[in-house]
């Protein structure tokens, strides 16, 4: 029983990080439609980053490769905010 546990516990883990990281893309979408990242704080969205990076390397070093996967899928969409952000604001 503890096992079935164990697995469904991973399995929501790992839908988990998936959904997180598609909370990014409606953000991305909107900056890209709008052609304007006014109003988006640079600063929060280079934070998520860099705190992803930690959860990543942290999930290496654990061995917790769906931490570590999940991360870097939520650094991906994470990372075309920031750059959709860095790349609106210099225009």
């Amino acid at each position: 029983m503890f096992e079935s546990l164990k697995c469904f516990i991973e399995f929501m883990f790992g839908f988990g990080l998936f959904f997180n990281a598609i909370l990014f893309v409606p953000q991305a979408m909107r900056i890209y439609k709008a052609k304007s990242s006014r109003g988006i704080s640079l600063t929060t969205f280079v934070g998520f980053n860099f705190m992803q990076i930690l959860t990543i390397l942290h999930g290496y070093i654990s061995g917790d490769y769906i931490l570590m996967l999940g991360t870097v899928f939520s650094l991906v969409c994470c990372g075309a905010v920031t750059f959709l952000i860095i790349f609106y604001k210099r225009k």
